[in-house]
């Protein structure tokens, strides 16, 4: 069993990437057949609701009466939400940005240096989910588990560290955000420290982990045939994400379809995965997503993926398990179900499903 987060990438197909298809789409003029999607599976046509009642809750995390309230209520109605008055500093978000965009802007075969070996976890290359899918998605991606140091090296010979000591300071911002929204999302729910042993005595979640990943959309051709990242749910705790000022995320919600989420100045987007869904015995679903993309303007995201140390079990809180409410997961280690979800992607969190109610 890998015990590291980059040995689980290594070891699982679905994040291997297609050799010798890689594209440089930036110099593109026209949509590639590799890249052409069914029209009707990239129909974009939202529905806005009236009014934008439909919107994505956006919500104060600085209001101690409300805002967890909001957290709550977002988290069992949609899985996701924005959140404001976060407390990263703009600073250390403006310069994560920057460095991606100097990533991302280097010349092609330049990137190609920091290339994803063939079954690699880190460094350059296309969304990992890829493989699932029958075409290609307009889009490409940098990895980042720990420092990028050994791939940075590679781009910046002269002048690696900067990068690397941004992306340190962004991902110690994102967990401690990370760790403070899960106790928002875990103390409604009548859980304390004593019932996480993984959390550690303080409930600082320190052993926790987080992979950093940064997302390029180049203006597309043809965006009504081309899909940026297909839809998918993450594997993750949860997922705090900046996007640049360019729409394209999208969340589902069963009672409406498709809704898109705007960027709003210094805000996030907090998404539920798959395993707070399981940790919260169902209670918090985790959402549908997808990116779409435009023909006018590039756009940039910076998501965050949080989880469990790599050999903790998660399963439904005990706590929220009675004779009532039986357990709906066994338990699974992140490590687990990411090989899970390499095999079954869909199908991964149904395959964990306790067919009988197990007696409690």
């Amino acid at each position: 069993m890998p015990s590291r987060l980059s040995d689980v990438f290594e070891t699982h197909p679905v994040f291997q990437h297609h050799h010798n298809q890689n594209l440089d789409l930036n110099s593109l003029q026209h949509l590639p057949d590799s890249h052409a999607w069914a029209s009707e599976l990239t129909n974009c046509s939202l529905n806005p609701g009236i009014n934008g009642q439909f919107n994505l809750p956006v919500i104060d995390l600085n209001d101690p009466i409300n805002g967890p309230k909001h957290v709550v209520h977002a988290c069992k109605t949609w899985g996701a939400f924005q959140i404001i008055n976060h407390g990263v500093p703009k600073q250390v978000i403006d310069n994560m940005e920057a460095a991606a965009k100097k990533l991302f802007s280097l010349p092609y075969e330049h990137k190609l240096k920091a290339e994803r070996c063939d079954n690699g976890a880190v460094g350059y290359g296309p969304i990992r989910i890829s493989s699932f899918f029958p075409k290609r998605m307009w889009s490409e991606g940098f990895t980042i588990v720990g420092s990028p140091v050994q791939h940075a090296r590679k781009l910046w010979p002269d002048d690696y560290t900067s990068f690397c000591d941004v992306t340190k300071e962004y991902q110690k911002e994102m967990k401690k955000l990370a760790g403070k929204l899960m106790w928002i999302m875990l103390e409604s729910l009548g859980i304390t420290k004593e019932d996480i042993a993984w959390a550690g005595p303080d409930g600082e979640f320190d052993d926790s982990g987080g992979v950093l990943q940064l997302n390029s959309y180049p203006v597309c051709p043809d965006p009504g045939r081309a899909i940026g990242i297909a839809d998918h749910t993450d594997s993750s705790l949860l997922t705090i994400l900046h996007q640049s000022n360019q729409s394209g995320l999208q969340v589902f919600r069963e009672e409406i379809g498709w809704v898109s989420v705007p960027p709003i100045e210094g805000a996030l987007v907090v998404n539920i995965g798959d395993l707070l869904h399981i940790l919260s015995n169902g209670l918090y679903p985790s959402v549908l997503h997808r990116v779409v993309v435009n023909r006018d303007q590039h756009r940039l995201s910076m998501a965050y993926l949080y989880g469990p140390p790599n050999n903790v079990e998660i399963s439904p809180l005990l706590k929220l398990v009675d004779r009532y409410h039986p357990p709906l997961y066994r338990p699974v280690t992140w490590t687990e179900y990411l090989g899970m979800k390499a095999k079954l992607f869909y199908e991964a969190l149904s395959a964990l499903r306790l067919s009988a109610p197990a007696s409690c």
